[in-house]
This record gives structure tokens, sequence and C-alpha cells, in this order.
């Protein structure tokens, strides 16, 4: 797909980190770029930024979604790229118990199923109210659209404490093949970005002490990674015609100890 000022884009969590670092390589191609996010404050600063235009979205609200597309879609036409950014995580063991009282207590199901309805269901929710618009656009060069998604190295190396992030980004992962299959005959692409870990707005609030030893645990190169990179294999997904079908680790190498 050739990147330029008639082609639309979305990008969920493009408020920041490595949605953020997108919506800009996206713009600099020149593509009309719609933000759906959260943060009201930084997402209007970024639109304005990049002459994009900003929509307040909850990817796990059906309102809040088809509102953000129908705004998107106002301003800028039917978009023929979507990037799925927009995820969170949080830690608990399934089970296990208090060193100092000895109670017992499992992952509570509710944090658990918050996790799947964001990262999960809020990626297909995307996945399934922009291929829906796709088809009604008319092919370019046979392609009507490319959808890229994020997952995580945590979909296959998840540590301890990560059964909610991990499900999720595994489901991502799973169903990243099928959903290309379902929407190959009508010309739209399906991919999904592994990262590792990268230095997004949640890792700079580490201590540094805390960054230095990730950073040493990634084999080659020693260093977190760069929103920009993200960014750059996202644009390589969209722009390279044959990339379908499949998902790729962007992690320096690293592979996940069990904590």
């Amino acid at each position: 797909m050739e990147l330029n000022s008639s082609v639309a884009a979305v990008v969920t969590g493009g408020a920041s980190g490595l949605g953020e670092a997108t919506v800009r390589a996206l713009a600099a191609k020149g593509v009309k770029v719609a933000i759906f996010d959260m943060n009201e404050q930084k997402g209007e600063a970024v639109a304005k930024e990049v002459g994009g235009v900003f929509c307040k979205c909850n990817v796990t609200s059906e309102e809040d979604v088809d509102a953000a597309f129908a705004k998107a879609r106002a301003a800028h036409g039917q978009e023929r790229i979507l990037v799925n950014c927009a995820g969170t995580g949080n830690a608990a063991k399934t089970a296990s118990r208090d060193k100092q009282t000895g109670e017992t207590k499992h992952f509570p199901l509710e944090a658990f199923n918050l996790i799947i309805q964001i990262n999960l269901v809020g990626t297909f929710r995307c996945i399934a109210k922009s291929a829906k618009g796709m088809l009604d656009l008319e092919p370019v060069d046979g392609e009507r659209g490319a959808i890229v998604n994020t997952a995580s190295v945590a979909a296959v190396d998840g540590q301890m404490g990560q059964a909610a992030y991990s499900a999720s980004k595994g489901g991502v992962v799973g169903m990243t093949l099928p959903i290309a299959r379902d929407l190959a005959g009508d010309g739209i692409r399906v991919n999904t970005i592994l990262p590792g870990i990268f230095n997004t707005p949640l890792m700079q609030g580490a201590p540094p002490q805390v960054k230095e030893a990730l950073a040493a645990s990634v084999p080659f190169p020693k260093r977190l990674g760069n929103a920009e990179e993200y960014a750059s294999l996202a644009l390589e997904m969209i722009q390279n015609g044959y990339f379908n079908g499949e998902h790729v680790r962007l992690d320096g190498a690293i592979r996940m100890a069990p904590r």
C-alpha cells in the first residue's frame, strides 16, 4: 500500500507510546490519521501536531468505538489502515499464599476479565468494525486495507503473574491468521507485532536501576526498544503487499525468564 494524503488511518492507543510513534510515522508520509484513546488532553495535542483528529474512545465500549469510527470517517473518509495499540496489563498469581498471614487467595476474576476485554475483545471489536467499513472501498492494486495488531512477547514467554496479560496477547496472536484468511478474499491484510521491552511512558516511570537491569537482559542490542522501531515495522507491514497473516517478534532476541 502506498502511503500518501489519499489514505486515512486509525490508530488505537495513539496518544502515547507505540501508538503515538505510529501516528507520527504515518502522518509524516502524508496519511490522514485519527487517534482513538482515553487520554483526551494528550490525544488532542498529538492530533493537533500532526494535523489529525482525536476521538475519545474506550475500546471495551461498543458505543464509544462506533462513535469514534463515525467521527474519524466524517473527518477523513473510510480508513484503509487500522493499527491496534490500545492495551494494558496487570499482575497477580493464579493462586497464592500470603507469607505473613498464611491466607490464600486467587487472581480476581474481574481483574482477569478486564484485561481480556481491553486487549483481546477490544482489539477484535476495532478490527471487525474497521474491516466492515473497508469492504465498501474500491481496491487499489487489488487491496482494500491493512490491519496491524499489537500483542507481546508475553503471548509466548509469559512470566509469573501474567496469566491475564499473556492470555489476552496470546489471543491476539491466535486470531491473526484466521482473520487474515477471513478477509483475504476482500483484499484486506492482517498482521501482528509482538514487542519485547520497550521504552514507553509506562516504562519511563520505573527506577533507573530497574530499566538498566531490563536493558541488560536483552541479548542485542542491550537496550530497551524505541517506539519508533515499532512504528517502522508497523509501516513495513502496511506498505509491503505480501506481508499477511503473520506475527513477528520485535524484541532484540530476548526470551523472558519465569520472573
